[in-house]
């Protein structure tokens, strides 16, 4: 290997996205490469570099602004997969030019697992984007990724010119969305359609693990309640996060199957908790496109002995960009059964405000990536201001999410933030382990 030519402290970011820049994602390399112990083994790096089509096409029709906010939201998707399925590992997320994004992890990670993260990945980067211009169409970008599985002989240069060679191949081609730098794209063990029946499986034998994020008042530390998320441990993969989950399940339309499987083992397992903590829930797409989610909803609620009125259900933007009317009508439902109603990931995407004014809204959760800058950078302190401030105005609560520092939490409890959660007081857990946090 060549002898390393970076500053291993270099952590700069690209100003658009916030991502670490191309020489931070280079510095970072050649840093993991010179740390490791090669006594064990080289080290184990897997990189995928994620190119964006049509992003010009966006420039032309919708302006630069609106090509700049779905980098920005890319951006997000990216560090949110990571987050999600990366989070027991080193890994970076960088913006190296244009519409060129690139994925680090330092994991033991078999092939297969890496294939099926970029498939992943890919469709939900291929998700639609809200457009900025009010009753605009959607836009949606078309990712190729090209994947490497870095060697003893490859350097921080070689490897990102490995992937630009096959990603500049992959451009000019029509075929393949994802391949690998060998020039043969690996054939997954367990292929999607493989792993749609594997689901269909867990949930029957109640293999969806559910977890629970506790979640903290700002004013007095108390604890009042926890979010519910979902697991599932494959044989052949490992770990799939909860977004992954719900890509593999939309595929084969099983999304309803999931959420309710979800929701019902949340709700047994939270029964069991004291009365004054609330259960947070992610609801989907293919919830509120059914006119009587509402009253089943409430059903299950009271089969399983749990009060409607200790629970939130938390609508992410996927969700709104599908029929606004008839969300609302669903929103308006629940509303009535004394249901609070969060909008997840607040500051993730465009945050179109004119869901604030026509949906029954109680409270925001600002997405992690609004307080990862606030204590360095001014501007970014001014936007997450300005958000309170709006959200005060509205009479919002605010919740914050991804809180990892005393420094974090003693800022936003400072602005005027209600609640938190995030790693600095707990990190997601089983219920039984949850029930002796509480009792503790």
């Amino acid at each position: 290997m060549a002898t390393m030519p970076y500053d291993m402290s270099v952590d700069t970011r690209d100003s658009l996205t916030g991502l670490a820049d191309l020489g931070a994602a280079k510095a970072t390399i050649a840093r993991w490469q010179h740390d490791w112990p090669r006594e064990v083994i080289s080290c184990p790096i897997h990189a995928m570099m994620i190119t964006l089509g049509r992003i010009d096409n966006v420039n032309v029709a919708f302006g630069e602004s609106a090509g700049d906010g779905a980098l920005v939201e890319v951006a997000q998707r990216i560090k949110h997969f990571a987050s999600d399925e990366l989070d027991s590992t080193a890994w970076l997320a960088a913006r190296v030019g244009g519409g060129t994004f690139l994925l680090l992890s330092r994991q033991q990670c078999s092939r297969e697992r890496w294939q099926w993260l970029a498939e992943a990945l890919a469709d939900a980067i291929a998700m639609p984007i809200a457009s900025p211009q009010e009753d605009a169409a959607h836009l949606r970008l078309w990712p190729r990724l090209a994947l490497l599985r870095v060697t003893e002989k490859d350097d921080a240069d070689r490897v990102f010119d490995r992937l630009a060679e096959l990603a500049n191949r992959m451009r000019q081609g029509q075929g393949r969305r994802i391949d690998w730098s060998t020039g043969e794209m690996e054939v997954s063990g367990r292929s999607f359609r493989a792993l749609e029946a594997d689901l269909l499986a867990a949930i029957d034998n109640d293999e969806i693990e559910i977890l629970f994020q506790p979640q903290y008042a700002l004013d007095d530390e108390r604890m009042i309640g926890a979010e519910a998320l979902a697991r599932w441990h494959h044989p052949t993969i490992g770990r799939v996060g909860a977004g992954s989950l719900f890509q593999i399940a939309e595929r084969a339309d099983h999304v309803a199957h999931l959420s309710r499987h979800i929701a019902q083992r949340a709700l047994e397992q939270a029964v069991h908790w004291p009365d004054h903590l609330r259960l947070s829930l992610n609801i989907t797409p293919a919830d509120l496109a059914a006119d009587s989610f509402a009253m089943e909803f409430a059903r299950l609620a009271e089969r399983t002995g749990f009060s409607l009125a200790r629970i939130t259900l938390e609508i992410i933007e996927q969700v709104l960009l599908a029929d606004l009317d008839r969300v609302g009508h669903v929103l308006d439902q629940l509303k009535v059964l004394d249901i609070r109603l969060a909008l997840d990931d607040f500051g993730a995407g465009f945050c179109n405000f004119r869901y604030l004014k026509v949906l029954p809204i109680d409270c925001i959760k600002l997405d992690r990536s609004m307080i990862d800058g606030v204590l360095e950078d001014e501007r970014d302190l001014a936007v997450f201001r300005a958000i309170i401030a709006m959200a005060n105005a509205l009479d919002l609560a605010v919740v914050v999410e991804g809180v990892e520092t005393e420094a974090q939490r003693a800022l936003v409890a400072a602005e005027g933030c209600e609640y938190y959660q995030g790693f600095l007081r707990a990190e997601p857990m089983s219920a039984e382990a949850f029930l002796r946090l509480v009792e503790g």
